[in-house]
């Protein structure tokens, strides 16, 4: 493997391979991108992905993408685990394709392995040739927590900023949720934590110490107290199926950023007003919203996308709690992902497999 010290880049570099019948044809080298280079070249930036998240999320919603649905891999001996795949296509400025397949083992945290993995694949646009693989639980996490944080901002507008944020799963998810929140200028009065495990929730609560957190933090062991004495709930779990049905837990018209997707019955999303990031992509795979659809028959309940929100095309009500429902989508991994990879070309530390695309000659 080769260090590659180059110069800034917004494409894959490509080198000159002779054809035997077409002349020369640019095949870009194969990088890869470590953890610990994916995490250097984010550190520090979170208004700066925040901005680019939602930039992404406009070219998707504009139509400039390409966004399949995730294919779920599932195993009939491991009925709790499963792998998906995201493929994607992204215009606008970043013009790349991609695959994020990641994988979420929920026993691997009985033994000390974290439950999810992730690598992203991206392909040049205009060669198809995967021109970098980089490890992405980073990337995943990271751009979740950018349209996170976005939406509590502008979910909260005309609702007055929240004191008291409850997080209701502690995993890594709600860590970066929580970085980001404080990255934009958040902090809050009250952090309430709540957790299954008790290890986790004490783990969290040690994280939130040494960030720095402002405000008094609370292990809550009642799932109903955390909801009920929050005004922002994030929800982070691995949960399958709903466990949340009581509509009394949301009766002071909570915020609630629902990125595990499937904690509520379907009487909790018809009685607030939902906001997703993708309409299609959020109804189904028996989200908690893909379960109101069926028990409906129809998706009247939505009020509207995150983008109808930052476009101000909708106002959002007050009357009743707002859930924000994120399925996730690949088009933000391949933006936040390219923006690792000029990163790492831009500090002259690219690491590419010398070598890795061998047999480009038609006939030797």
């Amino acid at each position: 493997m080769t260090t590659h010290r180059a110069t800034g880049t917004e494409s894959a570099p490509v080198t000159e391979t002779a054809s035997a019948s077409t002349g020369p044809i640019g095949v870009p080298p194969f990088a890869v991108i470590p953890g610990v280079q994916v995490e250097d070249a984010l550190r520090g930036r979170v208004r700066q992905i925040v901005k680019l998240v939602e930039t992404a999320y406009g070219w998707h919603s504009a139509g400039d993408s390409v966004n399949p649905p995730s294919y779920f891999l599932r195993f009939p001996d491991r009925p709790s685990s499963r792998i998906i795949a995201l493929p994607a296509s992204l215009g606008g400025r970043t013009r790349v394709d991609g695959l994020k397949w990641i994988s979420s083992f929920p026993e691997n945290v009985a033994v000390g392995v974290p439950r999810a993995s992730a690598v992203l694949i991206l392909n040049d646009h205009d060669t198809g040739y995967p021109f970098a693989c980089l490890e992405s639980s980073i990337i995943g996490a990271t751009r979740t927590a950018a349209l996170a944080a976005s939406a509590a901002d502008r979910l909260t507008r005309g609702r007055g900023r929240p004191t008291r944020v409850g997080f209701f799963g502690v995993g890594l998810i709600a860590r970066y949720i929580h970085t980001f929140l404080a990255g934009i200028g958040w902090s809050f009065d009250e952090i309430g934590v709540h957790d299954l495990s008790a290890d986790n929730a004490a783990g969290f609560r040690g994280y939130l110490e040494q960030s720095g957190a402002t405000g008094r933090i609370t292990v809550d062991d009642s799932a109903a107290e955390l909801v009920r004495s929050s005004d922002l709930v994030v929800f982070a779990t691995v949960a399958a199926r709903p466990h949340v049905g009581d509509q009394k837990w949301f009766a002071h018209h909570s915020l609630v950023l629902h990125v595990s997707l499937r904690d509520f019955s379907p009487e909790i999303v018809l009685a607030s007003a939902n906001i997703v990031d993708d309409v299609e992509h959020g109804l189904k795979a028996d989200t908690s919203p893909h379960l109101a659809e069926q028990l409906t028959g129809g998706r009247e309940f939505l009020d509207g996308t995150l983008d109808n929100v930052l476009a101000g095309r909708i106002t959002v009500p007050t009357d009743r709690p707002v859930v924000f429902s994120p399925f996730g989508l690949g088009v933000l991994d391949l933006a936040v992902g390219k923006h690792v990879y000029d990163e790492v070309v831009r500090s002259g530390e690219l690491r590419v497999v010398d070598g890795f695309f061998h047999e480009v000659r038609r006939y030797g």
